[in-house]
């Protein structure tokens, strides 16, 4: 007897879930159900365009790689650089750190990456990422700048590596003389 009455509670319990089914399909919600529903379902559509947006803004990997370097050489005092119009001067004595190979440093007001290359070479690019403009977000690995924004990456001699930028960074010309280091611009 027990038995049956499991089934009958259970053959009912699918009755009414057919029957609710049934009244969806056929449109016999009540109001208050379908003003609800279509509250909830909006509610999912915008959480999704919501998330998807920002996602799509969100770094591919939030920690810097192996090897990373994203603290760029500071200098040692204010008269290190030197900034105008058509050229920047580095004073390479009083920021002694950017003379190891794969240091570099980020020179916000003239928009600008200097990376030591080895063999007393110095590479200067410009720290405008060619994706959407970036110009002051970027970690150095590996012997390739990478933008944070996008991760779009570059090599020291300004080529993508890896997209999204299809472009590459803009290339100065540089030259040392007396451990000073002159990038026209």
């Amino acid at each position: 007897m027990n038995f049956l009455c499991e089934q009958e509670l259970l053959f009912l319990v699918i009755k009414v879930k057919l029957s609710k089914m049934k009244a969806i399909f056929e449109g016999r919600l009540t109001e208050d159900r379908r003003s609800f529903l279509k509250e909830a379902g909006s509610l999912a559509a915008w959480s999704l365009i919501g998330l998807s947006i920002f996602s799509a803004c969100e770094k591919e990997n939030n920690s810097p790689e192996s090897g990373a370097s994203n603290q760029m050489e500071q200098p040692g005092s204010e008269d290190a650089i030197t900034v105008s119009p058509s050229q920047v001067t580095i004073d390479l004595t009083k920021m002694p750190n950017l003379r190891s190979t794969g240091a570099w440093v980020l020179i916000s007001e003239a928009r600008l990456l200097v990376v030591n290359t080895g063999n007393n070479s110095w590479q200067a690019l410009s720290s405008v990422c060619t994706h959407q403009g970036c110009s002051d977000s970027w970690n150095f690995a590996n012997n390739v700048f990478i933008c944070t924004c996008h991760n779009s990456r570059f090599r020291t001699d300004g080529s993508v590596e890896q997209g999204p930028a299809t472009s590459p960074l803009k290339v100065y010309n540089n030259s040392l003389s007396n451990d000073i280091l002159t990038i026209t611009l």
